[in-house]
């Protein structure tokens, strides 16, 4: 969604990098690349003069001139100010205090409020809500029958005494699904409502009626991200028609420049509550300013991913992974099919890598990754024996060609899987015993450092035992040699001492850092990760 406008903010900020000093001068450039950003990423003008004049203001003042790195004070001053135009704080659903929590759904056909209250009704069924689905969209042809669908896939039941197709009063429809909803306990009440092409004034009235019928907790508006600025326009017409309390921004995975989201907070005033960011119905959650801020900016969305995580893996799966990692057992393909398992859980792999901090600048690499990659790894590993999967090197030539065969990939393909998962398992044996790949002093682990000093000490030995090539000198170069020899067998006693070699090279046990190894080993089995809420 924001791709085009954290491509042009990083660059920016990239060109500020290794300055000491911040002129007049590198303001205003900065602040007019800030504006064409903004401008290409379709923001409503009156917001990005706004945005501007704040953040050369406070880019011109003493937190930026008395700072000691005033490139990365005015990256900080951006995100201040990108994270109070997207809504400030989190804005959270406002409950009733006499169930049910009525929310009523508005926006044009086609803005996908019918699947986001399928997505609302499963994001509040996960924690401990029971909500109802209303169809009061008796507009649309099949409305009824696709809010059906759709509350079936979320395992919510849908109030929908009418069939809909220009039959029946939406009106009487959300009256009486208030009733129906205490008499079968359901906490919350989604009424989902018609849609109009345009700001039509007799869809609007209707709308309006609906609101006064039910006395809604939360009015919220669906809204196509993908609309550019015509979305303020929209926003402003329904705020001025039937009214809100916050905005639901659908299809942010799309190819949009996201200017809608940065623009309707600033002109309608409404927090933006929710975000859809995917087909499926888990792709929906709460709103982050400060995530999405930071997003933009390249700086990553770590909490949502640990959120995510929180949320899909279980628990015992977890401990049951932690104390394999710590036992003495080799990590197997199955192990590897079990962690697999996990990360799919989360989401595409492209989705998880753009999370972190950073990754703006491998988004093509990121682009170029296919999830189907992992669907084949998983069917060669489940084309092979229980046998073949806890002791790999079992596999022969004409066991690969028929896992091969199985999975319905290529020989190379199985080589390829077996031969990395012996790398890695040699690397996991190796954090289990202690050695970590890179570090000095350890065995296997073979440090650059200490191996470019031994070659240079080898390289000034070998030069200082050259003989030279004026006669005089050599016979001089041997008589000296000689002598060295002689004094050495004396004070040895006549015997040649053997050189010693370090711990850990050969010369003795091997000394570990405290906490790599021995009885300093962190105990794994007890890892757990925060309970699923």
């Amino acid at each position: 969604m924001f791709e085009t406008l954290s491509d042009r903010l990083t660059s920016v900020f990239s060109s500020l990098r290794g300055k000491g000093r911040l002129s007049e001068e590198d303001i205003n450039a900065t602040a007019r690349e800030i504006r064409l950003a903004l401008l290409e990423a379709d923001v409503a003008l009156p917001v990005v003069r706004e945005f501007i004049a704040r953040i050369k203001e406070r880019a011109r003042g003493e937190e930026v001139s008395k700072a000691l790195n005033p490139a990365q004070q005015v990256i900080k001053i951006v995100n201040e100010e990108l994270i109070e135009i997207l809504g400030g704080e989190t804005r959270q659903i406002r409950f009733a205090k006499n169930p049910p929590t009525v929310i009523m759904l508005a926006g044009l056909q086609g803005a996908g409020k019918t699947t986001l209250a399928g997505k609302l009704a499963r994001w509040l069924a996960a924690d401990r809500n029971t909500p109802m689905l209303v169809a009061a969209d008796l507009q649309r042809p099949n409305a009824v029958t696709q809010l059906q669908v759709v509350g079936e896939r979320a395992g919510t039941p849908v109030f929908a005494p009418e069939p809909g197709n220009g039959v029946g009063d939406p009106v009487q429809v959300a009256r009486e699904s208030i009733e129906h909803a205490r008499r079968n306990n359901h906490n919350v009440v989604i009424i989902d409502t018609a849609g109009r092409l345009g700001v039509d004034s007799e869809m609007m009235q209707q709308a309006a009626d609906i609101r006064d019928a039910v006395d809604p907790d939360e009015i919220l508006f669906v809204v196509d991200a993908m609309i550019g600025q015509d979305a303020v326009n929209t926003a402003q017409a329904f705020l001025d028609g039937v009214g809100y309390d916050a905005v639901a921004l659908t299809k942010l995975d799309g190819d949009a420049r996201g200017g809608a989201a940065l623009s309707i907070r600033h002109i309608t005033g409404r927090p933006i509550m929710f975000a859809s960011t995917g087909e499926k119905l888990e792709d929906f959650n709460l709103f982050h300013p400060d995530r999405m801020a930071s997003r933009i900016l390249d700086m990553g969305d770590v909490l949502t991913l640990i959120e995510q995580a929180q949320s899909q893996f279980d628990e015992a799966e977890v401990e049951k992974m932690a104390s394999t990692m710590a036992s003495d057992e080799d990590f197997t393909l199955d192990d590897f099919l079990q962690q697999m398992s996990m990360v799919r859980k989360l989401g595409p792999i492209g989705n998880l890598l753009g999370m972190m901090p950073g990754m703006g600048q491998m988004r093509e690499q990121i682009d170029s990754i296919d999830d189907k990659d992992l669907d084949r790894i998983q069917a060669i590993i489940q084309s092979m024996t229980p046998g073949e999967r806890s002791n790999p090197k079992m596999i022969n030539g004409s066991r690969r060609l028929r896992i091969a065969n199985g999975s319905g990939t290529q020989v190379s393909d199985v080589n390829g899987l077996v031969t990395r998962f012996f790398e890695a398992q040699k690397m996991m044996r190796k954090m289990k015993n202690g050695g970590m790949p890179g570090m000095p002093g350890m065995p296997g682990a073979g440090g650059g450092g200490n191996r470019k000093k031994a070659k240079s000490q080898a390289k000034k030995a070998k030069k200082g035992k050259q003989r030279s090539g004026n006669p005089m000198k050599a016979r001089q170069q041997e008589a000296e040699r000689a002598a060295e020899r002689q004094r050495r067998q004396e004070e040895g006693g006549g015997q040649q001492q053997t050189p010693q070699l370090p711990p850990g090279l050969g010369g003795g046990q091997p000394t570990l850092p405290p906490g790599l190894g021995g009885p300093n080993m962190p105990d794994l089995s007890n890892f757990k990760l925060p309970k699923n809420k």
